[in-house]
């Protein structure tokens, strides 16, 4: 039968006698591929993932601005102050997610399908139990985590109704973002960019009317409106994407009720990877909430330019981001099928794209952040801090970037406890301690240059440990009995 291509990394191959074949009929598609051009793979893979990044942050971007044109600078210090509540949510989501993209990564280079399909499901179940309780216990102590974030008195009573709208979706919203995380670990990076698509053109288009309800003759429900269109797009788009799945005969489309089979074992084995880069997490969203409690101390302004910022930052990040997902994915292809010692490659690569990619974004974001700042506040004043925080902070994007890069390879060969016990250390024992220190002795800038410095020693640490950890490789392949019973009989993994 003619080979046709499947969209998921069908540049990336293993060499085998007699390949494999998608129920659909055509050829699986191979993991890793012995020729050169490592650098056109990440690129071919990074578009897509800056894409959906990018259209992610837009909607965001977007609902921003529309909340501060229609109901004011108050309505985004709003949705600013409860930034930080939203990270504490996410670790629960992101550690599934990793725990399961790392090992779903590792069985499609193994060519495992079943067990692919297996480590989905039960991630899937294991997501949408957590997203409930999370999303209950968030609803019912949203007052008080709103004190303990000490928003200001004037702002309270629209974060509550804005927080307990957002809180009310999250289960939506954590299987949203764990369906995209895993669809990526199969080389698939367009599915989670339609995906993504159909989220922020609900969004987009429900916000701006719930915003102007008022004129309709509708109850006004003011700031909580923008947290009603992202419920609604979360609920839609993740049904959008099963159906897409099946409709395409995606590798991962549910084909199987026993895949759905609870399987405490894969549970323990995602939360062996997920709950560490959970715990990254929730430090690194702790400390968010830490430094923002000083944010709030300098007022409503400080807090609009605090918003501001962090949507610049958000979307420098996307490079860095996306370059340490995608050593993760390859470094965990190259892991499953036996290859360990070509993942030093894949490093080397990851760092020079941030380099150059990174490198660049923040070049531009220092010469166009003003004007770009001008979008989100329309205060003078306000405008000015945002600046002089801006370029505070935006160099030590690149040491971020970097760090991401020593740790996604780790991530992908289960290796997490270490790196984060030592993204930790960065965080409460420089970011946080160098931001309290100089808040006192500079003001408000000073609270960048704790992010600077957090940065820094993060990527001096990881670094460090992925050097020690991987001193005198020899690039050896290096393969298990039952992975070599796969190459010496390559029709073995084909669907009964």
């Amino acid at each position: 039968m003619a080979r046709r291509r499947s969209g998921l990394c069908p540049h990336l191959h293993r060499p085998r006698p007699v390949p494999a074949k998608h129920e659909s009929g055509n050829r699986f598609p191979m993991t890793i591929s012995a020729e050169p051009g490592l650098r056109r793979r990440f690129l071919t893979m990074l578009g897509p993932m800056i894409l959906t990044n990018i259209l992610q942050a837009a909607s965001g971007t977007i609902n921003t601005i529309w909340v501060g044109q229609i109901l004011g600078v108050q309505a985004v210090a709003v949705v600013s102050s409860v930034f930080p509540l939203i990270l504490l949510m996410f670790p629960v989501v992101i550690g599934i997610g990793s725990g399961a993209s790392v090992l779903i990564g590792q069985a499609w280079g193994a060519r495992d399908r079943d067990r692919m399909r297996a480590v989905a499901a039960n991630a899937l179940i294991l997501t949408a139990c957590l997203g409930t309780f999370v999303s209950m216990l968030a609803v019912l102590s949203t007052p008080v985590l709103l004190r303990v974030l000490k928003v200001p008195d004037a702002l309270m009573g629209n974060a509550i109704t804005y927080t307990r709208i957002l809180m009310a979706g999250m289960p939506a919203l954590f299987v949203l973002w764990y369906v995209t995380m895993i669809s990526r670990a199969v080389g698939d990076a367009v599915s989670p960019l339609r995906t993504l698509a159909v989220a922020a053109g609900i969004s987009l288009s429900v916000t701006p009317l719930l915003l102007e309800s008022w004129r309709l003759g509708l109850p006004h429900i003011g700031v909580g409106a923008a947290a009603f269109g992202s419920d609604l797009a979360c609920v839609a788009a993740p049904l959008w994407l099963v159906w897409f799945w099946r409709r395409k005969n995606h590798a991962l489309a549910p084909s199987h009720p026993r895949h759905f089979r609870l399987d405490f074992s894969l549970w323990r084995s995602v939360l062996a990877i997920g709950l560490p880069t959970a715990g990254q997490m929730i430090a690194m969203a702790l400390a968010e909430m830490a430094l923002l409690s000083l944010v709030n101390q300098h007022g409503a302004s400080a807090l609009a330019a605090y918003g501001a910022v962090n949507q610049i930052l958000s979307w420098i990040q996307f490079p860095s981001l996306s370059i340490g997902i995608t050593t993760t994915i390859f470094a965990s292809h190259l892991i499953g099928a036996g290859q360990k010692g070509r993942v030093r490659d894949v490093v080397r690569t990851g760092l020079f794209l941030n380099l150059l990619i990174t490198g660049s974004t923040i070049a531009c974001a220092y010469l166009a952040g003003p004007v770009v700042l001008r979008v989100f506040l329309t205060d003078p004043a306000v405008r000015a801090t945002a600046t002089h925080l801006l370029y505070i902070v935006l160099w030590s994007l690149l040491p971020f970037g970097l760090g991401m890069v020593f740790s996604g390879a780790l991530r992908a060969d289960k290796v997490v406890l270490i790196p984060t016990v030592l993204a930790i250390a960065a965080i409460i024992g420089v970011e946080v301690p160098v931001a309290f220190r100089l808040e006192h002795r500079l003001g408000l800038e000073g609270i960048w240059w704790g992010y600077a410095a957090g940065y820094a020693a993060a990527l001096t640490l990881q670094g460090g440990y992925y050097l020690y950890r991987h001193r005198g490789d020899t690039g050896r392949i290096d393969l298990t009995p039952a992975r070599q019973a796969r190459r010496a009989h390559p029709t073995s993994d084909r669907r009964p």
